[in-house]
Order: structure tokens, then sequence, then C-alpha cells
């Protein structure tokens, strides 16, 4: 009896202990995905230290670890409906499968960013600036993610491309400090003005210096870049600079080319300004700069006006190239404890990119204009450099035929087979209007090409310019001439690609 009795009594001590190892398993194996809800998320993070976000928007996730509402909404194009995409649970990632199901059969773009804040910043599409006319919305499916092993989509900015709220709650005026950082990548950008995530102006003007505070990231160089590197570089935008530190030049600040980058900016409004950046999916923050604000005039002190921008300057300079997944801003001067916390959870969810299957390296496509119905054509069938190119009723010779090849983080030349020339940006124009052309390779981004699904479609934009392929005019006839266009979410813009 008694042996019996500590036979069960081992039995089911063995079985606790069988049952606790498995938890801890668990738990040591379960994903990023599973995780995120229980721990401490950016704006926890900062809130505990005593610099509450006023303002966190993403695409991806929760910013908060009880934030349970929407994440950004979508329109489609067949009815012009809207629905709003939230996340699988409160603390979680993006509820992918509700956009993809809502704009199955046509195209959406996303029509505004959700602040998870309780001062509700919403971001809209941008209206009119001083140096931008109306800008449009993000195509929905453009940057897919994987986040926390979860399907996801970021914000895929080109020239033409811009969201803002020029009437917010809690985001700092005057001198009083904050913070900023958002998560972007490395992989797309260009040297346009100007992909900015932060504080400008409330008119879309440029009231002057020390009127703006905002995250820029690219690849443009206002000052010397003297032992800078090529970038692209997390820079301050304080209005009419973009600050690599101090009064500009700064060649410490060596950039950051990264598949995911985490840019980080804060300004104490007075006397000081930080930048720093690090790789979203590993590693710590290197602080490229810490000190004094610029002593140019009007920055010190700084004279903010409240309002944010994303994917613009702030007066709605709109012809940037960037991504953008998360950020936000702060009310205070975070500590850099808090913002080494912010970079170990943003490098814990497991930022990647899906695999690339299509276009196929080496198969001949047809690129046809979804609203025309023609094909990109070589006029002529010309081979030599400077042959314009243009849409033609299709012919089926190999001068509408078009192979892409790998250029590098992401990008594609695109060649045509009969001239063995590849498709380039004349001149290596950054305006509306700019023609494209043949040309011999001469490896540089001018002649780099993105391939962007949307919907079932795909648009084309240029590494340089982040201008897209166009179709002049929204003409049908033969013979119009392609050239690059900001985006203006048409299908004038957009292309089919088959074989």
């Amino acid at each position: 009896m008694i042996a019996t009795h500590l036979r069960g009594l081992r039995l089911r001590v063995v079985g606790a202990v069988l049952a606790l190892l498995a938890g801890i398993l668990a738990a040591t194996i379960s994903t990023a995905g599973t995780a995120q809800a229980a721990s401490s998320l950016p704006c926890d993070i900062y809130g505990s230290a005593g610099t509450p976000c006023a303002a966190a928007h993403s695409t991806t996730r929760a910013l908060y670890a009880s934030y349970n509402g929407s994440l950004y909404q979508v329109k489609r194009a067949s009815d012009s409906a809207t629905t709003n995409i939230g996340v699988l649970s409160a603390g979680g990632y993006a509820n992918a499968a509700a956009q993809d199901s809502f704009c199955s059969g046509t195209t959406c773009v996303i029509t505004k960013i959700y602040d998870q804040s309780s001062n509700h910043n919403d971001l809209t599409i941008e209206g009119p600036g001083g140096n931008g006319g109306q800008d449009v919305g993000a195509i929905a499916n453009a940057l897919p993610v994987t986040v926390g092993g979860h399907k996801a989509y970021g914000i895929f900015v080109n020239a033409g491309v811009g969201y803002r709220d020029n009437s917010t709650t809690g985001i700092a005026t005057g001198s009083s400090p904050e913070g900023a950082y958002m998560v972007t990548s490395g992989h797309h950008v260009n040297n346009r003005c100007c992909f900015d995530y932060g504080n400008a102006e409330t008119s879309g003007n440029d009231t002057g210096n020390g009127h703006m505070d905002a995250i820029n990231f690219g690849t443009e160089c206002w000052f010397s870049c003297s032992g800078a590197g090529s970038g692209p570089w997390v820079e301050a935008d304080l209005e009419n600079g973009l600050f690599f530190g101090g009064n500009g030049a700064n060649s410490n600040n060596k950039g950051n080319s990264s598949e995911f980058v985490t840019a980080l900016e804060k300004n104490n409004g007075k006397t000081t300004y930080a930048i720093k950046g690090g790789n979203a999916q590993s590693g710590s923050l290197t602080t490229w700069y810490n000190g004094a604000l610029p002593n140019l005039g009007g920055y010190t002190p700084m004279s903010l006006e409240g309002a944010i921008v994303l994917g613009t300057g702030g007066d709605n300079s709109n012809g940037s190239a960037g991504s953008f997944f998360e950020g936000v801003m702060t009310s205070g001067y975070p500590t850099d404890a808090a913002d080494n916390a912010v970079q170990a959870n943003v490098t814990s969810v497991g930022y990647t990119t899906p695999t690339a299957s299509f276009p196929v390296a080496g198969t001949a496509y047809r690129l046809t204009n979804v609203n025309s119905s023609k094909v990109l054509d070589a006029v002529n069938c010309g081979t030599a450099n400077g042959t314009a190119i243009d849409q033609w009723a299709s012919l089926g010779n190999s001068c509408q035929q078009w192979k892409f090849a790998g250029a590098g983080n992401g990008h594609y030349t695109i060649t045509n087979v009969n001239s063995g020339t590849v498709l380039d940006d004349k001149d290596c124009g950054q305006s509306n209007g700019t023609a494209v052309q043949l040309w011999a390779s001469l490896g540089n981004t001018c002649q780099q090409w993105d391939v962007t699904a949307v919907g079932s479609h795909y648009t084309i934009s240029n590494v340089n310019t982040g201008m897209v392929l166009d179709v002049t005019n929204c003409s049908t006839a033969n013979g119009t001439a392609v050239r690059q266009w900001q985006q203006l979410d048409n299908t004038c813009q957009q292309w089919n690609i088959a074989p």
C-alpha cells in the first residue's frame, strides 16, 4: 500500500516536472508574435521613463501592450469603400488578412494612419503645400513585410505620396522638448526632399529656421558629406537644412544601409539635439551626434509649430522615396536608457522581407499599360543610346520585350531584348515629365527600378527619382511617350507584366 502510494507520488512528481519543462520549452520556442502582447512595447517603455508618446503610428503592429484599436484605413478603387485594419489581438500585429480580403480583385490605398495614443493625432493624405501639390496615398499592398512571424504591410513612399496632421494635440510647440523614432529601410531611398517623420509647420509652408524637428532618412546631402560615406543617413530636418549633427556637416554620421533601420532624433528645444540609428533587425543604437543645436540663427531656441508630417518636408516637398513601418513622437526628451530599450524591442519582433519570386530573372516580359492596353515599346526598334520609349499595340517582337535583372537591395535593371540596352532616366533628371530612354548600362541608380505590386498590377519606379513610369496625359494612342511622373494612383501608371 505504501509502495503503491509512493509509486503514484513519484509519477505525479515526474509528471509535474515534465509539465514544467514543457512549459519552459514552449516559452523558449514561442515566436515574437505570441510574446509581444505580454511585454512592454515602445510607448510603454517611453511612458515608464516619463516621456510618454504624444503620437504613435504603425501599419505593422501595436505600440502599446494594451492597444486593441485600428492601425490604418484603406480605400479600394472598385467602389471607394473604406475599412479599418486593426490588430490580431491587444498589443499584437496587424490583421493583414483583413486587408487582403477587402482589397481582393482591386487596388487599395492607405488613406489614414491612426494615432495609437489618446491624442488621436491621425495622419491623412496631405494636401497642397508651399512646395508641392496634392499628395496621394500609398498603395496598400506595395510593401509586404513579416513582423513577429506575421504578414503585414508597410507604407511605400514614392514621389507624390505624403501624410499630415496640421491640427494636433500634445505635440511639442515652441521650444518644448521632444523625441522621435521610426523604423524605415535603407534599401528604398533617394536624394530628393524630403522623407521626414516628425514635427512640422501647421501651414504647409516654410516659416523659417527652427520651425521643424523631424527625422529625415535618405541620401540627400544638404551640407558637406565629406568623410560621411554615401548614406543613407539619419538626419535632423530642422527646416532649411538637413543636419548630420552640429551646424550640418558631421563626418561621424556614417549612415546605415541595412534592410531595416531604426532612425532616432531628439531635441530639448533650447540647447541640444541628438541623432542615433541602428539596424532594426539586430544590435544596438549608434549615437552619431549629441551636442549643441545649430548656431546658424533661428534654432536656439526652436520655434516648433506642432504639425506632423510623414513622407514629405514641412512645405510638402514631396519628391522623396522611403519606407515607413512604425514610429512615435514623445512628450519630453527621452533618456538614452529608454531609447536603448525601444531598440531592443524593435529588434525582438523580427522585421523581415518576404522572398520575391517575381519578376523572374532572364524571362522576357511584355509590360502592358492597364489604362491603354498598349505595351512598352522601343521607338522604331531603335538600338542606339537615347532611343525613346513609347507605348504601342503589341506586335509580338523583341522591341517590346524586356528582361529584369537584380541590381541589389530589391532593385532591378530592365533590359530591352532587341537592343540589349537598359531603361534609363534621361540625364538622371528628377522633375515631372522627365523622359525615359534606352542607354548602355552605367551601373547607376538612374538605371535601376523598383517593381511594386498594386493589387494585381504593378508600378515601376525609378530609384533615382522615386517617380513612376507614366503614359503621357493618360493617352491610349500608339506612339504616346512614356515618361516619369510623381505617383497619382491611377491606371495610367500601372502595368501588367507577363511573358
